[in-house]
């Protein structure tokens, strides 16, 4: 499945950089992109994404998948999968622009650097690196291994909340790559939220990923709450991301059932309230702002 690139909000460039694509060329084979390295001409701050190297074994559901290297030897394994933190520490302490030309004068044989391509962007570098590497190193979408669906809240509703109708389930509006370190796993989705309630762990307008079902206790965790009645039942404000307590009442056979969910903002601004045990569902935990 080809990768569909999300356009930026803004389309003013607010700030300049430049991006090398890296390749491996090992002997018998075609150069393969490797990952894009960028630096920002103002600060000489590095961002990269290489491909993530794993197993090689069928089946396997590790970062491997992502890399798309077969027949590595096993010290080009080690050599790859050791190389972007290795980059990143030089670069910590060189500076990007240091690193980048000492690559351009070293490199040769298994790893290359492509020329530098100048480039001008807004908002976060890691965006614009991850946009490069859709385009140049990583065009396929794998669901769920290297991309997670983007829904509409109402739809993600319709999807990972309990019972749901086959029937009514959308499509993704768009599959978005993951960040790097994450391991998705099916029933991880995106979703944008908006308003402040939830910062700044939250910001407002973010894409947020999500994971469902919630399993083990809710007490305590972050989640994505759909409102069925009481002040909820606005269809424009009836989906909401808080902090979950509960509080339980005991019978005299020791049985227990909640009283009252209490949700909780982050935000002091925003005041906490509390739903009846049939006036919500539960839809998914929040996991990260993406």
């Amino acid at each position: 499945m080809p990768a569909a690139v999300l356009p930026f909000r803004s389309a003013a460039a607010k700030r300049g950089a430049t991006w090398s694509l890296l390749e491996i060329a090992r002997a018998g084979h075609e150069p393969e992109p490797l990952g894009i390295l960028l630096v920002d001409n103002e600060s000489g701050e590095l961002t990269l994404r290489l491909r993530q190297v794993g197993s090689d074994e069928p089946g396997d559901l590790t970062e491997g998948r992502e890399s798309g290297f077969r027949n590595l030897e096993e010290q080009e394994s080690d050599f790859l999968a050791a190389l972007g933190p290795d980059l990143e520490a030089k670069a910590r302490e060189a500076g990007g622009r240091a690193l980048l030309a000492s690559l351009e004068d070293s490199l040769s044989g298994f790893l290359r650097i492509g020329e530098r391509q100048a480039i001008g962007y807004s908002g976060e570098a890691r965006h614009i690196v991850d946009k490069l590497f859709d385009e140049h190193v990583d065009r396929d979408i794998r669901p769920f291994v290297t991309h997670l669906p983007l829904y509409a809240l109402r739809a993600a509703a319709t999807r990972f909340g309990d019972e749901f109708d086959p029937a009514q389930v959308a499509e993704p509006l768009s599959w978005m790559r993951t960040p790097a370190g994450l391991r998705p796993r099916e029933g991880m989705f995106i979703a944008q939220v908006t308003g402040r309630s939830m910062e700044p762990l939250i910001p407002d307008g973010s894409y947020c990923i999500f994971r469902s079902p919630v399993v083990g206790s809710r007490q305590g965790k972050r989640l994505l709450i759909e409102q069925t009645g009481g002040q909820g039942a606005d269809p424009a404000s009836r989906y909401t991301v808080k902090r979950y307590t509960s509080r339980k009442t005991e019978s005299e056979d020791g049985s227990w059932e909640h009283a009252a969910i209490r949700l909780e903002p982050l935000n002091p601004e925003f005041e906490a309230f509390e739903l009846a045990p049939g006036d919500f569902r539960v839809i998914a935990e929040f996991v990260r702002v993406l």
